[in-house]
């Protein structure tokens, strides 16, 4: 089954991948560890996950605006998400998007994107491939 969503572009740009999803905002400061870009904030949802290659899905950001850098760093490192589907993208990850060039829309109906799902984003356009429900 595939859903069409439309959103508000932040970054313009075209990428498709499995979405990593989670309701819980995610702080790139503190939250993510710029040299392996796996999630270190104790006790988040996606704790341990790598969101290297993903379409990384979240309500907002928090923290500090160093997290725009750290969105940086981990392209340069070719371990940023391919792209960022947001809730509502405030300053310091839409910054990030921008300065790093990762493909970022948001004003997005998060809760009809699950992990596993196949995702991807178009401009302000957000295609949404469901996976497979296991009986």
């Amino acid at each position: 089954m595939r859903i069409v969503l439309e959103g508000r572009v932040i970054r313009e740009g075209r990428a498709e991948g499995e979405a990593l999803t989670t309701r819980q905002p995610i702080s790139f400061y503190g939250g993510v560890d710029p040299e392996t870009g796996r999630i270190i904030e104790r006790g988040h949802e996606l704790e341990g996950e790598v969101i290297a290659d993903k379409i990384l899905v979240f309500p907002y950001g928090k923290g500090s605006t160093v997290g725009s850098y750290i969105l940086l760093r981990l392209r340069r490192r070719g371990l940023a998400p391919k792209a960022i589907v947001n809730q509502r993208c405030e300053p310091i990850i839409a910054v990030g998007a921008i300065i790093a060039e990762i493909p970022c829309v948001d004003e997005v109906d998060i809760s009809l994107i699950s992990r596993g799902d196949i995702v991807r984003v178009e401009g302000a356009r957000v295609e949404v491939w469901k996976r497979r429900q296991s009986p």
